[in-house]
């Protein structure tokens, strides 16, 4: 049995009193226990690695690639663990028979083999964002969290098909919501926690060939072309390590640098970025077409 924390995970303020009781969150508070001592144990079953792989006397060619190759590996999920707290988890499903299962950030297991996290871009994690009450995916309730500074300020409960699914906290706003009336910062964040049925289902769509996402302004096309690039990543066999990769073009600098964060913060940090500028022989020095058709 984990040792539960000395600081409560949920940290609701006062007028969410009604959701801050042992029925709606112990269950939660018992699974996050046993989350901070599996990470505890994988940074330093990471660290160790990664010593190992750092001293490791190699030769050349294959060998120096495949060991390249590891510490790349090490290094990218190390550093997603230490950004990272027990906010690496997004939520948790109730499946009509069975267990929760909680969502993360990453993969993640118990010393003893039992899965604590699942990652989001698994197909077992695919339910957890594409169920809706019309179509639960086996589900019974779906529940998200809001992470404020390592803990939970609010989350949301849906039910989504009758049956056993303990007590809930049923709210009228969601949420995505709740996310909308968020202000603005300088950098683009993930939408892990409130992606929506439809935005999933462009992130998990077929690779092959060319998929055209139209919306206006503010509809969410970057994020959801983001968390494709992460998805992809994952889950097409044709990339990863020592095969293809992914390249994200955007218009500007600027616009690389809002978004900068996103990737990362997906456990991925692989994905080339550049601008329409840097695909050309002049780089930054390109300027304008004198064609019309092709200024824009």
């Amino acid at each position: 049995m984990p040792t539960p924390h000395a600081t409560p995970v949920f940290a609701l303020p006062a007028h969410l009193a009604t959701k801050a009781t042992p029925a709606l969150t112990a269950a939660d508070e018992r699974h996050f226990a046993a989350v901070e001592a599996s990470t505890a144990t994988a940074v330093a079953d990471l660290e160790a690695q990664l010593d190992v792989a750092r001293r490791a006397g190699v030769g050349q060619g294959q060998e120096a690639l495949e060991r390249d190759q590891l510490v790349r590996h090490l290094t990218s999920r190390l550093r997603v663990l230490r950004r990272s707290s027990l906010d690496l988890c997004l939520g948790r499903m109730v499946p009509a028979s069975g267990d929760p299962v909680y969502v993360g950030r990453l993969g993640l297991s118990a010393p003893d083999g039992r899965r604590l996290l699942v990652d989001w871009r698994s197909p077992a994690a695919e339910p957890f964002f594409a169920a809706t009450p019309a179509d639960p995916r086996g589900l019974v309730s779906r529940r998200r969290y809001r992470w404020t500074n390592g803990s939970i300020t609010d989350f949301w409960d849906e039910a989504l098909a009758p049956g056993s699914a303990g007590p809930l906290a049923l709210d009228e706003d969601s949420a995505l919501l709740a996310s909308l009336a968020e202000g603005r910062s300088g950098r683009m964040h993930d939408v892990l926690g409130t992606i929506q049925a439809d935005q999933d289902a462009v992130v998990r769509a077929g690779s092959r060939g060319a998929l055209v996402v139209d919306g206006g302004p503010g509809t969410g096309k970057t994020v959801v072309a983001l968390h494709r690039a992460a998805y992809l990543l994952h889950a097409d066999p044709r990339l990863g390590e020592g095969r293809g990769g992914v390249l994200f073009v955007g218009p500007h600098r600027p616009y690389l640098a809002y978004v900068a964060d996103v990737l990362p913060s997906l456990g991925e940090e692989s994905v080339r970025t550049c601008t329409l500028r840097d695909l050309l022989p002049e780089g930054a020095n390109a300027g304008r077409s004198p064609t019309p058709r092709c200024s824009g």
